[in-house]
């Protein structure tokens, strides 16, 4: 994620001078609201929300919002924030959360009293395990009793709504008039954007936003509530640290929660090269480190290869950036024995872990433990090395290396490798985006070049994040050089393919390839597996699982929500020209979605640990 530096220690060619002069702007600029017409409590809750730079808002509509909704339209003319209009609270939220891991600042959310918050949740616990930025306001009320309208809005009140989300957003609040809810906007973005990132919610009494006001609330001076800069390690812990990578003879480097910035990602190899470090890099969170650098062990993956356990078991010396489970990680290649590796971790994670959820993983045995942001410290080693420069970058968009064309257990149908492979062929040469990749693919399959080369899972590890999400991340890529392309499984696409409407209102091009299996396929592995330790039919492991006789037409699906919808394809030569066409249409602004038939497996070399960790559906996109 995107972090600030103390002033007189940014690394050169960071860019965040900019971002700097951006927050030291004056209020009042020419961006079309009048001071002297701002007559009610919502008024001065949507001008708050332009100067804090929110240009949308991802919103189901409601009545507990009813004034900030007419603020936005009539006060601001919907224009930063330009309203999304949304089918389901929980898109409106994954919209925000997608546009996160791109942008690397807060998108707004809104959703509707208790009854939109409670459909949002799982959206939040996304945003909250994959530590998103995200400011969500919802609204209540009204407070006082004596002002409620009878039966709608007693059963749409709560007297501690942010309770609902307390355990896994990093902040809520509840304003008890216009002029709080002003810093709690400022505070919301604040704390939503210091690392480590999270979402927040701020609810909004229905009475403060329709509060008659005597005269115009001033506005606070928001370049003096700017996100803090985060510490930098110590000049003894950057020595200690070096000191231990000279004596190294088998040091490594594992890339965790790190920046989409390409001064960081190029940082990132100039320090790998530097230290002459083999970086192992985690599927969950994206491409961190180009994927044929000769330092990478790969091949990519949620879990670790065989390659990658035998280096890491190796390795003397481990750096890790906040890796998400450094514990786990280390279990699975030492098991028993004691690690015997020098460990360095840099991580601020602690500051969000809370006693409801386990998502902060096991506790790691460390002997150098830094809390400060990773991409800071790999900046700072930097520094102290004098600033080496990294070695010619790759070129963009190489196909990977030839592999089996399937693994299939269907001969009519395209085998999970001749997918991938086919998907790498499809987009060869092309700046690709994938949002999202199905569990059951290998990460052999794909090469990576750019931060945004592929953002990673949904935190959650659910189902039906993923449509929104490629909505958010594909507007927060509009206009740039990148093909924005989700590759979902089809329960996920089931569950969220609404959310397409939303692109397709909006004007959001963007490419969704479903990897449509027919099955909750995750699941028919596990009963596979409580079968054979049972000594029961392994044949009935489809019951309940399959999602089939219909199989759902997922174009159609595409096409109500105004998409364009490609498909069935059901070979492996119908592939290729589906997807020319589908970037063909994106390319000229549209939504486009292609429904590829594929075995009901996993590829072969990357199931025993897609099934030894997945629960429920597992880890990625592709329960389905």
């Amino acid at each position: 994620m995107r972090t600030m530096y103390p002033a007189g220690r940014e690394p050169k060619g960071v860019g965040l001078e900019a971002e700097n002069a951006r927050w030291a702007t004056p209020f009042f600029n020419g961006r079309g609201f009048d001071m002297s017409k701002m007559g009610w409590g919502s008024d001065a809750i949507a001008a708050m929300l332009r100067e804090l730079d929110f240009q949308y808002a991802a919103l189901v509509p409601g009545a507990s919002y009813r004034g900030l909704h007419d603020s936005i339209v009539n006060y601001l003319g919907n224009d930063n924030p330009k309203m999304l209009l949304c089918l389901h609270e929980e898109h409106a939220v994954a919209i925000a959360h997608g546009y996160a891991k791109v942008a690397e600042k807060p998108m707004l959310a809104i959703v509707h009293s208790n009854v939109g918050l409670m459909h949002a949740t799982m959206a939040f616990f996304d945003a909250w395990c994959d530590r998103a930025p995200v400011v969500v306001l919802g609204a209540t009320g009204p407070v006082d009793a004596a002002k409620r309208r009878p039966w709608i809005d007693w059963i749409h009140t709560t007297a501690d709504q942010g309770a609902l989300v307390r355990d896994y957003t990093k902040w809520d609040d509840q304003p008890g008039s216009p002029a709080a809810a002003l810093e709690s906007l400022i505070r919301a973005k604040q704390i939503a954007s210091t690392p480590p990132y999270g979402p927040v919610y701020v609810n909004l009494d229905v009475e403060i936003q329709e509060e008659k006001l005597e005269q115009p609330i001033p506005l606070p001076d928001k370049a003096r509530f700017r996100v803090p800069f985060p510490a930098v390690p110590s000049p003894a812990d950057v020595q200690s640290i070096l000191g231990s990578f000279r004596r190294a003879k088998h040091p490594m480097i594992l890339l965790g929660r790190m920046s989409r910035r390409i001064e960081d990602w190029n940082a990132r190899v100039a320090l790998a090269e530097a230290l002459n470090a083999r970086v192992i890099t985690d599927f969950k969170i994206g491409s961190t480190f180009p994927t044929d650098h000769p330092l990478f062990v790969g091949p990519p993956g949620s879990r670790l290869s065989a390659e990658a356990t035998k280096v890491l078991r190796e390795s003397d010396v481990i750096l890790s950036l906040d890796n998400v489970d450094l514990a786990g990680m280390l279990s699975a290649t030492w098991g028993k024995d004691r690690v015997d590796a020098t460990i360095i971790n840099a991580s601020m994670d602690r500051y969000l872990h809370k006693g409801w959820g386990k998502e902060y993983q096991a506790l790691p045995p460390v002997d150098i433990d830094l809390v400060v942001a990773p991409d800071v410290l790999v900046h700072t080693l930097l520094d102290a090395l004098g600033k080496p420069k990294t070695a010619a970058p790759h070129k963009n968009g190489a196909a990977p290396p030839a592999r089996a064309a399937s693994n299939g257990s269907a001969e009519k149908e395209i085998g999970i490798r001749a997918f991938s492979q086919g998907l790498g062929e499809a987009f060869a040469g092309i700046e690709v985006c994938y949002i999202r990749l199905p569990l059951g693919v290998n990460g052999a399959d794909f090469t990576f070049h750019h931060p945004l080369g592929f953002l990673g899972g949904d935190g959650g590890g659910g189902v039906g994040a993923g449509p929104g999400m490629a909505v958010g991340a594909a507007l927060a890529l509009r206009g740039t050089d990148r093909l924005p392309v989700a590759v979902l499984g089809d329960g996920d696409f089931l569950m969220g393919v609404t959310a397409l409407w939303t692109a397709v209102a909006n004007e959001i091009p963007l490419l969704v390839i479903v990897a449509n299996n027919r099955s909750y396929f995750n699941d028919e592995v596990h009963q596979e597996r409580m079968a054979i330790l049972r000594g029961r039919p392994v044949e009935r492991k489809w019951i309940g699982q399959r999602i089939d006789g219909p199989s759902p037409d997922m174009a159609l699906f595409a096409r109500a929500q105004g998409a364009i919808g490609l498909g069935p394809i059901t070979s492996r030569e119908e592939m290729a020209p589906a997807i020319a066409q589908a970037i063909k249409e994106v390319k000229a602004g549209k939504v486009c979605v292609v429904d590829v038939r594929v075995s009901p497996e996993y590829d072969a070399s990357v199931a025993g640990g897609v099934v030894a960790h997945a629960d429920r559906g597992g880890l990625g996109p592709d329960r389905g």
